[in-house]
């Protein structure tokens, strides 16, 4: 049986999973984690000549020296994205798709020797990130950035479906089941008929997606607790005219793979300008060292870390310091909720469209699998248990449980 690779390439975090010789799936680990960052660091090295690192070693290099170098997220959000088709990177110009097969063939790298000549099996949201995806250019740059990292035997499958694979796994009778995927940009939401056989038979009956997930949480305690403090809602002066300082800096502020995007020059002498005349512009000077240093991703990681802690908490403090800017204040888990109830609403209207899509009522739903690491979240397991009751909601995996699943789909294959 030839080598069989499930490979989680994610927003924020990926994973690899390999097909056993017992038809079982392992996470193939980065030293002590099952994760590894999706992250790029460019910089300059010795004599000026490009350096790369990838995950881990990419956020340490980036961290070592922000002011030389060029940290690149979120490449999966851009897949689908016509807009976006690459960026100059230290003087050269890199295709988005480039830029995906330097970052695969740095995870596989450790792997390489293993599994020469595997069968790779990757996943795929249901919608990719964006209001106007286009979810078949997002999988055809999927596959062609697998093809230019060195993988011709490309096998690509939804990613719900791939959760539900590993779930499937203690399944005794045949079984409906909604997959709930959350990853960092994404949430997919699979109907699957589950036949333990044997033969084991999965029949896909109905799929909806959304572009939001766990970024999109920690948009809102961004934009709720952090963009006020450096000028959200405030004003500045035209012709003895207030107006409102332009909204649109601190969206692209607040989602951490558009704020690189604000280190253009004009952007800074846009903001430069309208603090000339703003009611407070010391804040608008904070915006700008911000962008200017690089120091967004200390802002997210503590960000993400106060939305983890509200998880099991139901309080937590935010505290995050940079020059002179600071933010130490205690944010409830009541005051997220309330904060991402839009995110929720449209979480449930596409949980609703899969229903639909399937044409299955969720009292004909027999299971419910979570995972990802926003089913960690309280607030979207108590969407879950409201619609289908608790006996019914189970998680598990929230990290791996996709990788693994993509092995397993590989195995009906090889």
């Amino acid at each position: 049986m030839r080598p069989v690779i499930g490979v989680d390439f994610g927003t924020t975090n990926s994973v690899v999973a390999a097909l056993g010789p017992d038809g079982g799936a392992t996470v193939l680990r980065h030293g002590a984690d099952d994760v590894f960052r999706s992250v790029l660091c460019f910089r300059r090295g010795v004599r000026g000549h490009p350096e790369h690192a990838a995950g881990p070693r990419a956020i340490e290099a980036y961290l070592d020296d922000p002011f030389d170098s060029r940290l690149i997220m979120s490449m999966k959000s851009y897949l689908a994205q016509r807009s976006f088709s690459g960026t100059n990177i230290l003087g050269r110009t890199w295709g988005l798709e480039a830029l995906v097969a330097l970052f695969l063939r740095e995870l596989l790298a450790p792997f390489a020797a293993r599994f020469a000549g595997a069968r790779v099996v990757v996943g795929r949201p249901v919608r990719f990130v964006g209001q106007a995806d286009d979810g078949a250019l997002g999988e055809r740059r999927l596959g062609a950035a697998f093809a230019a990292a060195g993988f011709d035997d490309v096998q690509i499958e939804l990613e719900p479906a791939a959760a539900g694979q590993r779930f499937a796994l203690d399944l005794d009778r045949p079984t409906t089941v909604l997959v709930a995927d959350f990853g960092g940009g994404t949430s997919d939401f699979s109907v699957l008929r589950f036949d333990p056989g044997p033969p084991r038979r999965v029949a896909p009956l109905g799929h909806a997606g959304v572009g939001i997930a766990g970024d999109a949480f920690d948009y809102r305690i961004i934009d709720r607790v952090v963009s006020p403090l450096l000028g959200k809602g405030g004003t500045y002066t035209v012709m003895g005219k207030d107006l409102p300082i332009p909204p649109g800096w601190y969206g692209s502020f607040a989602r951490w793979h558009l704020l690189s995007l604000m280190r253009a020059p004009r952007t800074l002498r846009d903001i430069a300008e309208v603090a000339r005349t703003a009611a407070r512009p010391e804040r608008l000077h904070r915006l700008i060292r911000l962008v200017e240093d690089e120091a967004g991703y200390a802002l997210y990681r503590a960000i993400s870390g106060v939305k983890a802690a509200l998880s099991s908490a139901e309080q937590a403090a935010l505290r995050f310091r940079h020059a002179d800017f600071e933010v130490d204040t205690e944010i409830r888990r009541a005051d997220l909720e309330a904060w991402i109830a839009p995110d929720l609403a449209r979480i449930g209207a596409a949980v609703d469209a899969a229903l639909a899509d399937a044409r299955t009522p969720p009292e004909r739903i027999d299971r419910v699998f979570m995972t990802g690491g926003t089913s960690l979240v309280p607030a979207v397991r108590k969407l879950f248990e409201r619609r289908f009751g608790d006996a019914r909601v189970a998680a598990g995996g929230e990290f791996v449980s996709v990788a693994e699943g993509l092995a397993l789909m590989g195995r009906e294959v090889s």
